[in-house]
């Protein structure tokens, strides 16, 4: 029953994979910090602090991840259409990786900046599942 989903989880192992990497890279960022003391975030650092950019990341997947997880689970057990659904996790999965390399290379208050883009496409489809999923199910 869940072959047709095959793809489906291997795109969500690698955004599963994606946040354990970056809550990697964040401990060690943290631990590189001037006076490092466990669970302490200086407040004064900003984007030129790669610590507090490996922090923002982390966080913002993991913020990101509930409410697809959620939907992907539902639209497996109802049947949503496979295609559909791969295509959503692919685009997510691929859009979180290049916002996540954006936001560890580059060092900007603006907003929105280019990493924006792909934080935007990562929404996009999460709230096209969310509806598509809705209209699927009612």
């Amino acid at each position: 029953m869940f072959e047709i989903y095959q793809s489906v989880f291997e795109g969500i192992w690698l955004i599963l994979t994606t946040i354990m990497i970056q809550a990697l890279v964040l401990v060690a960022a943290h631990r590189a910090e001037k006076g490092y003391k466990v669970g302490v975030i200086n407040p004064s650092l900003g984007q030129e602090s790669f610590f507090f950019r490996s922090y923002r990341a982390f966080w913002n997947s993991l913020e990101n991840i509930v409410p697809l997880l959620g939907m992907t689970l539902i639209a497996i057990l109802a049947g949503y259409d496979s295609g559909k659904l791969n295509l959503i996790i692919w685009i997510y999965a691929i859009s979180r990786i290049v916002h996540m390399l954006l936001y560890y290379f580059i060092a900007t208050d603006k907003n929105p900046s280019l990493r924006s883009l792909f934080w935007v496409s990562g929404l996009v489809v999460n709230i096209y599942l969310i509806v598509d999923l809705g209209i699927f199910l009612f």
